[in-house]
């Protein structure tokens, strides 16, 4: 199942800049993963200092 961020996002982007395929963009309050396009790889929650990205 692809990631979702959570809320504790503190929108540093460096979840966006680690992933492979682009997945990830700048929402309103928090990064947002599509879903459809997330490989399931773990790379944003590897380098997330806050440990936003989880595996739904």
């Amino acid at each position: 199942m692809a990631y979702q961020i959570s809320d504790d996002c503190i929108k540093c982007g460096s979840c966006a800049d680690g992933c492979p395929v682009s997945a990830i963009s700048e929402g309103d309050a928090k990064y947002v993963i599509d879903a459809d396009a997330c490989i399931e790889c773990g790379a944003c929650a590897d380098v997330c200092p806050v440990g936003a990205p989880q595996q739904q």
